[in-house]
């Protein structure tokens, strides 16, 4: 689906505290055609949870201190080309992971649940930056075990918007017509059937005209190939709507974060003015949630895929948080 991509075989995992030994082959929960149709691109490294094999990519391994970098829906670890070289060269350890449904990145047990309940991959407190599903992903990490890492950065996400009873603005009600969409059987179909037209309706949707080319989606929406990719993307938006009982392997860590606990760790929140996804009001006023260091930046013409739109202006907030908080 793009240069950029190569049909290789995944490596075997590198050595790791989080591996999982004497698992069966990690390749048992997908079949064939999926197997056939994974892209892995070149240099992508491979980590197993209990759950999941996880594909990431990696500039500058020694590196002092560590970002990890989650991207959104729907997007890949190519949202952050731009970014993340940027950090590297400033001396940060930089992972970027594929997050659970997103090619590489499968499950292990065909048996698992396709939960779409948002979960982020935890080192030694590293800088966690998120976009949009990834964002929630690295707050609710923070929410659950303080501490687990230094600072944290939410773009084009406010804080404590995951519950199904938050207030919303009619014009958000609006923007989440996709939400609602996929609620149905229809929008599941379409999901399912139609998946790289869907995608390509919230790129061209969400943000200011004529800032991707049609290269650059493809190379990312082979993300978006095999059968857990639309179970996940599915089962996130109903779940989180109720319109979805979550995996029971979860129901502690959701109760825990319904209402939102309060963070103490330093927290930027970098959001698009232009932002037709998650209106920029729906990040404003949460000053409350937080007991330290806060900073909420509103980014001029840009949408919702700040990473992608203007890469070097979210590298340099970030640095200068980095260094603002240490």
């Amino acid at each position: 689906m793009g240069s950029a991509m190569t049909p290789t075989p995944p490596p075997s995992p590198p050595p790791d505290d989080t591996s999982v030994a004497g698992e069966e082959d990690p390749g048992a929960a997908l079949d064939e055609d999926e197997a056939a149709g994974m892209l892995v691109p070149a240099g992508v490294k491979f980590v197993d949870t209990a759950l999941l094999r996880i594909g990431y990519e990696e500039w500058n391994p020694a590196g002092e201190h560590s970002v990890v970098l989650l991207h959104g829906w729907p997007d890949s670890p190519r949202c952050w080309a731009g970014v993340a070289p940027l950090l590297a060269a400033a001396g940060h350890r930089v992972i970027a992971p594929a997050l659970r449904g997103f090619a590489p990145t499968h499950f292990l047990h065909a048996e698992t649940p396709r939960s779409g309940q948002l979960a982020a991959l935890g080192l030694e407190r590293p800088t966690l930056v998120g976009h949009d599903w990834g964002a929630r992903a690295a707050a609710n990490a923070c929410g659950l075990a303080p501490g687990v890492a230094e600072r944290l950065a939410m773009l084009s996400v406010g804080y404590g918007t995951n519950s199904a009873q938050q207030p919303m603005s009619l014009a958000q009600a609006r923007y989440y017509w996709y939400h609602w969409y996929m609620a149905t059987e229809r929008g599941a179909n379409s999901v399912r059937e139609d998946r790289f037209a869907f995608a390509r309706m919230m790129w061209e949707t969400w943000a200011p005209p004529g800032w991707f080319d049609a290269a650059e989606f493809e190379a990312t929406a082979a993300a978006f190939v095999g059968s857990d990719w639309a179970d996940v993307s599915l089962h996130s938006y109903r779940q989180r709507w109720g319109h979805a009982d979550g995996d029971p392997r979860y129901a502690a860590d959701d109760a825990a974060l319904n209402p939102a606990p309060p963070l103490a760790l330093p927290t930027l929140v970098l959001h698009g003015d232009a932002d037709t996804c998650n209106h920029p009001d729906s990040s404003a006023g949460k000053e409350r949630w937080f007991s330290g260091f806060y900073r909420r930046e509103l980014l001029p013409g840009i949408g919702h895929f700040p990473p992608r739109e203007a890469p070097a202006l979210v590298a340099q907030h970030l640095l200068d948080f980095i260094q603002a908080t240490r």
